[in-house]
């Protein structure tokens, strides 16, 4: 009797600590399982692609005012038209325009080429292109461009095309004087300035000098030593 007691009661701890055993792995299991979905839901997926991304800074240049527009010729100098011969002979008879004026001195030889005999001879006052002067104006003497040092460090070189009217005395009037082409905009303010004290021959017409509008190059070359 005392026996059976004995391997009952054995059976029942048993029993029980495989009971609790049970329980405590059920637990653990719960318990992980919960902190892994936890960390998985802490925060929402983000499936976009990812780009590598680079910040430029740009340089914004002042904008310059709008300039009035340079001078124009409106006005026909006294001059002859020039006759081109036909670079190909004809075949037939072109037809002829009986209304059509035509005025032998036109052709005369006398004045600006491209002019009429009924022309003007322009005065002192007027500002003409450089294409229709007798005699264009010439430089003669010019400082040296300041080259700008950033720019000269960097290696940067270019051309400034400053367009400007030289006067009856072979000088740039001042406010004449603007940027037209540039290869950077450093270069410009050194160009107008080599412009500004340059020293031309002024422009003729039948041997009177006139105002002429002309586009300037200033070349900005760093000298290589060897």
């Amino acid at each position: 009797m005392f026996d059976v007691l004995i391997e009952s009661k054995q059976k029942s701890q048993k029993k029980k600590i495989f009971g609790v055993g049970v329980i405590s792995l059920l637990l653990h299991t719960v318990i992980v399982t919960g902190a892994v979905i936890a960390t998985l839901t802490a925060g929402p997926s983000d499936t976009s692609t990812k780009v590598d991304t680079q910040m430029v800074f740009l340089n914004q240049q002042e904008q310059k005012p709008d300039q009035p527009p340079p001078p124009q010729l409106d006005m026909q100098l006294k001059g002859f038209q020039t006759v081109v011969a036909p670079t190909d002979i004809p075949t037939n008879i072109p037809p002829v325009n009986l209304q059509e004026h035509f005025d032998p001195r036109d052709y005369s030889g006398v004045g600006v080429e491209g002019g009429v005999a009924t022309g003007i001879v322009p005065g002192s006052d007027q500002v003409l292109s450089v294409d229709v002067v007798q005699e264009k104006p010439e430089l003669l003497s010019h400082p040296p461009p300041a080259y700008p040092p950033l720019l000269q460090q960097a290696g940067i070189e270019g051309r400034v095309m400053v367009q400007a009217i030289i006067d009856t005395t072979g000088r740039v009037e001042p406010n004449s004087a603007r940027v037209v082409e540039s290869a950077n905009p450093g270069f410009d303010q050194p160009a107008k300035n080599v412009v500004l004290r340059s020293l031309f021959r002024p422009g003729r017409v039948y041997g009177r000098a006139v105002r002429v509008l002309v586009a300037i190059p200033i070349d900005f070359k760093i000298q290589r030593t060897r």
